[in-house]
C-alpha cells in the first residue's frame, strides 16, 4: 500500500472522528439521569424564594409580604429559635456520626459471609439481611410495636414470664439512649443491603494471592486480614466520603415514625424539625422552615468540600 500525504491524513482523522462520535454517544447515555438530577435536585431551589417572604398557604406569594433576611436574622438574635436550632443539629451530627462510625460493619459482615462455605445457607442470610431495606419505616415501626409494646409486646411478656420485672416497660416511649436505639434500627434495616458493595467487590479480587497465601500456609482469618480486607479498604473509604459529604441528609422517615412527646428532644433531626414547623403548626412557620432548609444546604456543601480534601489529602484523588 503506497502511505501517501492523503493517505496518512485520511487514517489520522478515523480515530479522531471515531473518539468525538464515542463522546456524543456517552453524553446522550448521560443525558436523562442530568435531567432528572436537574428536575429533582436543582429545580426544587426555586422555592428557596420562599425564605424571603412571609408566606400562608392560602395566599400567593404575590400577595405576601417581602421580608427579606428577617428569618434568617430570627436564627441568630432570637435565643428562644437559636437553641433550638442547636439542639436538632446537635441530633442530626450525633446521628450521622453514629452511622459512619459504624460504617465498618457493612464491610466486617460482607468479609465473614464470603467465608461462609454452604451456599445454600450464605444466600439465605444475604436475603434475609436484605430484605428490611426494602420494608418502609412504617412497617419496621409496626415491628418494634410488637416487640416492646406495654401490654402486648413480646420483650415485656418474656421479662414478667421469667420474673425479671413485673410491670412492662414502655421501651418505645422512653428518651434513654434515643441515639443509640436509632442507630441500632438503621443497622438492622440497612446493614445487609449496604454489605452489597463490598460483596461486589470480592469479585475483583485477584484470586491468585488467595492461592499464593494458602500456599505459605495462610489460615482463614489471616486471609481475611491481609488480603479481603486491605482490598475492600479503598471502596470502604469512598462510600465513607461520599456518606461525609452527605452528613446532614440522614432521612427524616425513621425519626417520624419513632417521635413522641418523650423522646422527641432527642430523636428530632433538622429534616424533621423542618417538616414540624413547616406543616405541623398549620403552615404558619412555612417560610422559618425554608430559611432552615437552605442553612441544611450551605452546611452540606461545607461538608462536601471538607470530604473533598480529606480525600485529596488520603488517596491522592478528589471526589469532584
Amino acid at each position: 500500500m503506497n502511505l501517501t500525504p492523503d493517505t496518512i491524513k485520511s487514517e489520522t482523522i478515523k480515530p479522531q472522528h471515531k473518539r468525538s462520535n464515542q463522546k456524543y454517544v456517552l453524553f446522550f447515555m448521560a443525558l436523562p439521569f442530568l435531567i432528572l438530577v436537574f428536575v429533582f435536585s436543582y429545580l426544587p431551589l426555586y422555592g428557596w424564594k420562599y425564605a424571603f417572604y412571609d408566606y400562608r398557604p392560602g395566599i400567593p406569594l404575590s400577595q405576601s409580604s417581602f421580608v427579606g433576611l428577617q428569618w434568617f436574622k430570627s436564627l441568630i438574635s432570637n435565643p428562644t429559635q437559636r437553641a433550638e436550632v442547636i439542639r436538632v443539629l446537635e441530633n442530626t451530627f450525633a446521628m450521622s456520626t453514629l452511622g459512619i462510625v459504624t460504617s465498618f460493619i457493612p464491610l466486617l459482615f460482607a468479609v465473614f459471609l464470603i467465608e461462609v462455605k454452604s451456599e445454600r445457607f450464605k444466600k439465605l442470610v444475604q436475603t434475609l439481611t436484605t430484605i428490611p431495606n426494602f420494608i418502609s419505616w412504617v412497617l419496621v415501626f409496626s415491628f418494634a410495636f410488637t416487640l416492646f409494646s406495654v401490654d402486648n409486646g413480646i420483650v415485656n411478656k418474656i421479662l414478667i414470664s421469667l420474673g425479671i420485672i413485673h410491670k412492662g416497660i414502655n421501651f418505645l416511649a422512653s428518651d434513654s439512649h434515643t441515639w443509640l436505639t436509632m442507630c441500632l434500627w438503621g443497622l438492622w434495616k440497612g446493614v445487609g443491603y449496604s454489605a452489597i458493595m463490598y460483596l461486589a467487590a470480592v469479585t475483583g479480587i485477584d484470586q491468585e494471592m488467595y492461592e499464593a497465601a494458602r500456599v505459605d500456609g495462610a489460615g482463614r482469618f489471616r486471609i481475611m486480614w491481609s488480603i479481603t480486607i486491605p482490598s475492600l479498604l479503598p471502596t470502604f473509604f469512598v462510600l465513607l466520603l461520599l456518606s461525609i459529604g452527605n452528613f446532614m441528609n440522614n432521612g427524616m422517615d425513621q425519626y417520624f415514625v419513632f417521635q413522641n412527646s418523650f423522646n422527641k428532644n432527642h430523636i428530632e433531626v433538622l429534616d424533621l424539625y423542618v417538616y414540624n414547623i413547616g406543616f405541623n403548626n398549620g403552615g404558619t412557620s412555612f417560610s422559618l422552615a425554608t430559611a432552615i432548609s437552605m442553612l441544611k444546604s450551605i452546611v452540606s456543601v461545607v461538608l462536601l468540600f471538607f470530604a473533598n480534601t480529606l480525600s485529596k489529602l488520603l488517596r491522592g484523588e478528589s471526589l469532584i
